[in-house]
């Protein structure tokens, strides 16, 4: 008998996934859970180090940092093309209890509810922890919210025409490095840059929608491949993964195309070897994705017939993912109030001394344009 993707009954408001022909009800798709709650632990990862580490080189300064240190942030960089890319499966996998209207209206509302999100409880008890709105920081569920809405409209035309927008999106958005510009329109589009800059306020994007957007229509499309048989679904996932990670490898060896900083020759060996996977995530480049997509798609691969016992605990973060986000970006900021910092960066009781914004890891400070020169996730 031919095996089937490992599922899980849920309530109705969980995402449906139908393999082949099988009329499977309401289920929840173990893989895909699986790689979400693996992403989200590593993300801790990172936000731990951001929030708790002492140190204030960056990860990725070839000229300071350590292996390790360098590693401590490269294993992230998978969080946020997974999620995104997930997200858009998820959508798709939704149509067997949605109608497309239904999902359009949806996908409508949570963007706005994220973008809502991202402006208030993110903001104001999660990386900032201040209500002045002095500075502030457009991240991960800015971009997640506007890819939704953005992914409303598109689910309302051809799938054929929804990949080929997303995968437009991905590898051609580089094309668009060298434009210079501070209009905030390109700002929050491509180039990361203050959209609002005043002595009263600052506004400054750190996620572009062009290349998330892309992302998350790719994962729109992706979650098809759900519907076709077992062995059919496999050979997919492990073709494409390998695929696209061995197009990172031979793009990035050439150094013509797909990264605004080529690698280069370090001081040995293995610094070389950083150089070439230390890929621009500030928008997101054609290779970062390729370096992290591919491997995402292997994965679900091996996990699609059975989810092992280690890592099964990793389930319940994949299926509760912006509760385990909130809470977790709270609860290492209080963290950091205990330590006599508060989250704007200042010492607790100083009114002067900023810490976060001079020596610590720049958290909080607007980066400088380049390959992951900043910490915000």
């Amino acid at each position: 008998m031919e095996a089937t993707a490992t599922l899980e009954k849920v309530s109705d408001d969980s995402i449906v996934a139908d393999i082949g022909a099988i009329p499977i009800g309401r289920l929840r798709l173990e893989s895909v859970d699986l790689l979400r709650g693996v992403v989200m632990i590593l993300m801790a990862l990172d936000h731990t180090r951001d929030f708790l580490g002492s140190t204030s080189i960056s990860p990725t300064d070839l000229t300071r940092t350590t292996a390790a240190l360098f590693f401590t942030r490269w294993i992230t960089h998978f969080c946020a093309p997974a999620f995104f890319l997930l997200t858009g499966t998820g959508a798709y996998l939704s149509l067997q209890r949605k109608s497309k209207r239904d999902l359009s209206r949806f996908l409508f509302t949570r963007g706005l509810w994220l973008i809502f999100l991202e402006w208030t409880l993110f903001r104001c008890l999660g990386f900032q922890f201040n209500f002045d709105y002095h500075v502030t920081l457009l991240n991960v569920l800015w971009a997640l919210g506007w890819a939704m809405i953005v992914l409303s409209a598109l689910v309302r035309i051809p799938l054929s025409v929804t990949t080929a927008v997303g995968l437009i999106m991905i590898a051609g958005h580089n094309l668009l490095d060298s434009i210079q510009s501070s209009n905030p329109v390109w700002s929050i589009l491509h180039s990361p840059n203050f959209i609002l800059n005043n002595p009263q306020h600052s506004v400054f994007t750190v996620y572009p929608l062009i290349p998330w957007v892309g992302v998350t229509a790719v994962g729109y499309s992706l979650g098809q491949v759900y519907a076709w048989t077992w062995q059919r679904r496999r050979t997919f996932l492990l073709r494409a993964g390998l695929g696209l990670t061995a197009a990172f490898v031979i793009l990035r060896s050439l150094n013509v195309y797909g990264d605004p900083a080529p690698w280069t020759t370090q001081k040995s060996a293995l610094f070389t070897a950083l150089s070439f996977l230390n890929t621009c995530k500030y928008p997101p480049s054609l290779l970062f994705l390729l370096m992290t997509l591919g491997p995402a798609l292997v994965f679900l691969w091996a996990m699609d017939s059975r989810t092992p016992q280690l890592l099964r605990p990793a389930l319940i973060f994949g299926k509760v993912p912006m509760f385990y986000f909130l809470l977790h970006i709270v609860f290492q900021q209080r963290h950091q109030v205990v330590r006599g910092i508060d989250a704007r960066g200042f010492e607790i009781g100083a009114v002067d001394k900023p810490i976060l914004f001079n020596t610590a890891p720049p958290l909080f400070s607007p980066p400088e344009l380049g390959p992951d020169s900043m910490s915000v996730k």
